[in-house]
């Protein structure tokens, strides 16, 4: 009898995990129709660095990055999921293709280092900044290499406009993940 209890549990935890796995997979969908078209850049404001960010914090490294990765395959796909209008193949050819390599290296950075962080708000923060610069500076180095611009016109363009509102993604992303991560946590088994 208990070890079917034993089982029983897991399945639930396993369920649990799919759930939150295709739950981050459709905010960060969701988040990038929230966007912002900046008329000076190719690249909007979207919500998706948040939902990265708290996806990688809650769900830790391997299930952070089997979300970003489901993401990027429904777009490749055909699904339309990016930022921009196009999806498929093509779209890794286009102004924010170097965003989502971020998303999966800012995905990496979060999920092996916050769990140093543990419940403080200051190293919280730290590790969210330092992922969001990653994260940004794959968008920026995409837009210098694949389109040719100079370092600066690159920085100008991918980077520097999106400072203050991933500040704020941030100052909203770390107490929503102090408040809910233990309990994240006992959910899924962690």
């Amino acid at each position: 009898m208990e070890v079917a209890l034993n089982k029983e549990l897991i399945l639930n935890k396993t369920a649990c995990r799919l759930f939150l796995v295709t739950v981050f997979v459709a905010l960060t969908s969701l988040g990038a129709f929230v966007r912002i078209p900046l008329p000076f850049s190719p690249v909007p404001i979207t919500l998706q660095t948040f939902f990265v960010l708290l996806s990688a914090s809650f769900l830790g490294l391997s299930l952070g990055m089997v979300a970003q990765l489901i993401y990027i395959l429904l777009g490749l796909a055909g699904l339309s999921v990016f930022a921009q209008t196009a999806s498929s193949l093509l779209y890794l050819f286009g102004p924010t293709a170097g965003y989502l390599f971020g998303f999966i290296l800012a995905t990496l950075f979060v999920g092996s280092f916050i769990k140093y962080a543990r419940h403080s708000f200051f190293l919280v923060t730290l590790v969210f900044c330092l992922s969001d610069i990653l994260l940004l500076s794959c968008g920026t180095l995409w837009l210098k290499f694949a389109f040719g611009f100079p370092l600066i016109k690159s920085l100008l363009l991918g980077f520097i406009p999106f400072i203050p509102g991933d500040l704020l993604k941030i100052s909203l992303a770390v107490p929503i993940y102090l408040k809910f991560n233990s309990r994240v946590k006992e959910i899924l088994g962690n």
